[in-house]
């Protein structure tokens, strides 16, 4: 674990940490197993006993809604103290949503503190906080290239005192979850407005008249069940004029503010599975033969495991500064390293996975271990979080910037 100095409140954040690690060790570690099973006997799009029995636990622990950087609403942590704590619940997939810390909800509750309106964070927000609901967030659409959050075709027209939307969205995880009560919907509701001015969001309850699911769809044969990722159909969809958020057209405003902090628990959430991954393939070649010697003497073999380290030091480094930027200079002063973290975070994962993959022989792509999903999650986030060639051309304009 990096031993960047966390400032004034590091005793706070420290013990949080211990409390964190040890919750992880008695409750989220023995219960893989559990969980896996549960996810596979029966019907796989249901509440699963063990997440609602675990979620009891950690909020009587104090471990609840540890995302919101300096919010009342949280233990107050800042994204530097926050990072951390992302890492060790990111070792287990599953394991932040026992915390109340998993995507999408983390995002969509930070849209709404900082822009809903009063009756808007009453209704949505408040169970959100309290883990009883969970939401989706609909941007990508499957007729667009949605990596320009400027080509969304999803209309939403004012009609006497409801908006009218219309559209087609896919890729909206938390859909399939039986507990998603609504989803935060980016559409074009200023076709006239300048380029930036066009968009909007609006909150979308899911059982509201011309909302449907039209399939859930697979990541690299995964489905994700019971979270899920879907294509949803929007036809006619009335929502009251409140549900709009902040204001019209203030949707690509709202969107870079939900994307800085949302996207550094990403990253780190990674760093915490490459970790899990190294370990792993540590474990292993310490303990297979071949060729008449354990795989941990080849030099092939060490050569991964080093370059795995370095890896992974790099990566946490490049994201702390990233964190350290936004508590103290802002998301907008920060917004290159974000950019470099995206590219940096998934890639970095991706190798050190596929390391441990091919260190595990068979094993390695099969269901006995978490790597194949692990790989393909991290694989899933180039572009999830915005294609590298988006991130890299915006480095590259922030880099030439210096010298006009």
């Amino acid at each position: 674990m990096s031993q960047i100095s966390i400032g004034e409140s590091s005793e706070r954040a420290s013990e949080i940490k211990n409390r964190l690690t040890a919750f992880m060790d008695e409750y989220i570690y023995p219960n893989e197993s559990v969980y896996y099973s549960q996810v596979a006997n029966g019907e796989r799009w249901k509440i699963l006993p063990l997440i609602e029995e675990l979620k009891a636990r950690a909020r009587t622990a104090g471990l609840w809604n540890l995302f919101l950087p300096e919010s009342d609403l949280g233990p107050g942590l800042t994204n530097l103290e926050y990072a951390p704590l992302c890492e060790i619940m990111g070792r287990v997939t599953w394991s932040a949503e026992v915390f109340n810390c998993s995507a999408p909800d983390t995002g969509n509750m930070e849209v709404l503190v900082r822009y809903g309106s009063p009756e808007q964070k009453e209704e949505w927000l408040a169970p959100l906080l309290a883990g009883e609901i969970r939401s989706c967030f609909a941007m990508t659409e499957p007729d667009v290239a949605s990596s320009d959050a400027t080509s969304i075709k999803t209309s939403i027209v004012r009609r006497g005192d409801n908006w009218i939307i219309n559209g087609r969205k896919w890729w909206t995880s938390g859909a399939g979850d039986p507990r998603c009560r609504f989803a935060i919907l980016l559409g074009r509701s200023s076709p006239d407005a300048p380029r930036h001015l066009q968009q909007s969001m609006i909150i979308v309850p899911l059982n509201a008249p011309g909302v449907s699911i039209n399939r859930m769809l697979t990541l690299f044969g995964y489905d994700d069940a019971p979270h899920g990722h879907a294509e949803v159909n929007f036809e006619n969809v009335e929502v009251p004029i409140a549900n709009m958020i902040l204001g019209e057209g203030r949707g690509f405003e709202i969107a870079q503010g939900r994307l800085g902090p949302g996207r550094i628990h990403h990253c780190m959430r990674l760093i915490g599975l490459a970790e899990r991954a190294l370990e792993l393939m540590c474990q292993r070649v310490q303990s297979r033969v071949a060729f008449g010697r354990k795989l941990s003497e080849m030099g092939s073999i060490r050569q991964d495991i080093a370059q795995s380290r370095i890896e992974i030091e790099q990566a946490r480094l490049l994201v702390m500064k990233a964190a350290l930027m936004m508590d103290t200079q802002g998301n907008r002063a920060a917004r290159q390293e974000i950019a470099m973290i995206k590219v940096v975070a998934p890639i970095m994962a991706q190798r050190i996975i596929d390391r441990a993959i091919q260190s595990h022989g068979g094993a390695g792509v099969s269901q006995d271990t978490f790597l194949a999903a692990a790989w393909a999650g991290a694989r899933s986030l180039r572009l999830a979080d915005g294609p590298d060639e988006v991130h890299l051309e915006s480095i590259a304009r922030l880099e030439l910037k210096r010298y006009d």
